[in-house]
C-alpha cells in the first residue's frame, strides 16, 4: 500500500484579462486561441491526510459537503463530489497501480464555483499538486496543467476551456497561447513594477451575486464555431486581437490603452454567444460607468459571477459606493506571482465532517 504522506495544496484563482474563450474547442483547434490573465489573491486549498480507518474520504468545507466511501480504484463521476473523485481516480489509475488508496482529501475554495475566476479548475489544480507533493509525483507545471484539464474535462465531463488550469499552475500574468492537440505556450509577461501597481490599483471586482453555470455558454460558443458563424467567428478573432494588443500595451506600460481595449473586447464578448450579458449585468455595467469607471467585462463565460472595472484610483470611492448599492460585493484587486504550491504539514489537522 503506498504510504499517505500529509500534504497541502494551493492554487491561485484568476481574472482573463483579454482574449477569454478562444480557449475553448473548437475556435482554438481550428484558429488558435491567445488569452491574457493574471492570479489573484483568492486560492483553492486542498488537504491529503492519512486514513484513519482504510476509507476514503472526500470533505468540500465551503460547499459543507462530504462522504466515505469504501476504498476503491475508481468511483463514478456523475454525483457526489465529482472533482475529487475524478482527481482521486486519475492518480490511482496513472501513479498508484490501479491499488485503492486510503486518505482523506478536505479542499476549500475562496470563491464559489460559477464566480467566473476560474474556481473549479483552481481547486483541481491544487489537488493535483497536492497529490504530486504527497506521492512525490514525477510532473513538471505544464504537466500538472494538462493534467487537471483532462481530469476536468474529459474524465469528469466538465464544459470550459483551458486558460484555467495553466493561469492557476503558473501564477502571475501571462499570455498564453492555445494550438491544435492541446499545445500550450505560457508567456509570462515581464511587466515594470509601476505598470503592475498601477494596473492593481486601477482594477476593482465586483460579485453580482449570481453564480451561474458556464456550460450553456459555452456550448452556444463552440456550436457556433463549428456552424462556422460569421459573427461569432469575427468576434472570437477581435477577443484573440484584443489580448495581442493588451500584451503590447502592457509591455510598454501604456495603461491607458486598456479602456478601448476593454470596452472593445467586451462588445466582441457579448457577440460570441447569447446569455454572456442579462439585464442585471447590463444596468450594474451602465451605472458603474456613469459613477467613474472607465471600462468593465464579465470575468469568465458570462451570465452572472464577478464582473471588472478599470477605473482612475482617484474615483474609485465613488465608483465602490455605487457597486455596493447594487447588492453585491466589491473585491479590490491584489496580483500574486505564486502558482500552484504544496507542502508538507508538520502537524495533522482534527478533522470533522460538515454538518
Amino acid at each position: 500500500m503506498i504510504a499517505i504522506n500529509p500534504v497541502r495544496g494551493r492554487a491561485p484563482l484568476r481574472i482573463g484579462l483579454a482574449g477569454g474563450g478562444t480557449d475553448v474547442s473548437p475556435y482554438c483547434d481550428d484558429y488558435g486561441g491567445a488569452v491574457l490573465n493574471a492570479t489573484i489573491s483568492l486560492y483553492a486549498y486542498a488537504t491529503i491526510l492519512p486514513s484513519p480507518d482504510g476509507k476514503v474520504r472526500f470533505i468540500a468545507n465551503d460547499m459543507r459537503r462530504s462522504e466515505t466511501l469504501e476504498a476503491a480504484v475508481t468511483y463514478p463521476t456523475a454525483d457526489g463530489l465529482r472533482l475529487h473523485r475524478g482527481v482521486y481516480n486519475r492518480v490511482v489509475r496513472d501513479f498508484g497501480g490501479g491499488v485503492p488508496m486510503p486518505l482523506t482529501l478536505v479542499t476549500s475554495v475562496d470563491s464559489p464555483f460559477g464566480s467566473g475566476l476560474g474556481s473549479s479548475s483552481a481547486l483541481t489544480v491544487a489537488m493535483v499538486e497536492a497529490f504530486r507533493g504527497c506521492l512525490s509525483l514525477p510532473l513538471g507545471e505544464y504537466d500538472v496543467a494538462h493534467l487537471a484539464f483532462s481530469i476536468e474535462r474529459a474524465d469528469v465531463g466538465l464544459n470550459g476551456g483551458r486558460q484555467d488550469q495553466y493561469a492557476a499552475t503558473f501564477g502571475g500574468v501571462n499570455f498564453i497561447e492555445f494550438a491544435a492537440n492541446d499545445r500550450v505556450i505560457v508567456n509570462p509577461l515581464p511587466l515594470r513594477p509601476s505598470t503592475l501597481i498601477e494596473l492593481e490599483s486601477s482594477t476593482l471586482l465586483y460579485f453580482t451575486g449570481v453564480s451561474r453555470s458556464s456550460a450553456e455558454i459555452i456550448d452556444n460558443q463552440a456550436a457556433a464555431i463549428r456552424a462556422k458563424s460569421k459573427p461569432s467567428l469575427e468576434a472570437m478573432h477581435q477577443l484573440k486581437r484584443e489580448a495581442l494588443e493588451l500584451k503590447a500595451a502592457l509591455l510598454r506600460g501604456e495603461l491607458h490603452e486598456i479602456v478601448d481595449i476593454f470596452r472593445r473586447s467586451w462588445e466582441a464578448k457579448k457577440a460570441t454567444a447569447p446569455g454572456i450579458t442579462t439585464a442585471l449585468i447590463d444596468e450594474i455595467y451602465e451605472a458603474t460607468l456613469a459613477a467613474g469607471a472607465l471600462a468593465g467585462k464579465v470575468s469568465g463565460a458570462g451570465g452572472g459571477g464577478f464582473m471588472m472595472f478599470f477605473v482612475d484610483p482617484v474615483d474609485r470611492d465613488r465608483v465602490v459606493a455605487t457597486l455596493e448599492g447594487m447588492g453585491g460585493h466589491v473585491t479590490r484587486c491584489a496580483f500574486t506571482d505564486k502558482g500552484a504550491t504544496s507542502w508538507a504539514i508538520q502537524r495533522l489537522p482534527n478533522i470533522s465532517e460538515p454538518g
